[in-house]
């Protein structure tokens, strides 16, 4: 019984990030998505609810090396409708590395 809570709270949670991903953020799943570090820095990592294939997840934030800064730091999905044209380029520019 305490096996299928824990199951389906993970279930739920990867529900629940899909759709924020999906309706708040406007990002597609599995896509490349513009994110931001700690320290401001904007690159595109492959984001996948549920999944970490390059990083550890913490919840929403997930901690894995920022590519522009050459450090490790938190990182978190934003709207790429916010950003200016200059930041998204900016973003685009700046790939973590492909999953080997």
């Amino acid at each position: 019984m305490r096996r299928r809570i824990v199951l389906l709270i993970a279930l739920v949670s990867v529900v629940v990030e899909a759709v924020v991903v999906t309706q708040r953020r406007g990002h597609l799943l599995g896509a490349r998505t513009v994110v931001q570090c700690r320290d401001g820095h904007l690159f595109t990592t492959l984001w996948v609810p549920g999944a970490s294939f390059k990083a550890v997840r913490l919840g929403w934030w997930r901690y894995q090396r920022c590519p522009v800064g050459g450090h490790w730091s938190l990182v978190t999905p934003v709207q790429e409708s916010e950003l200016t044209d200059a930041e998204r380029d900016q973003a685009l520019a700046h790939p973590d590395i492909r999953i080997p």
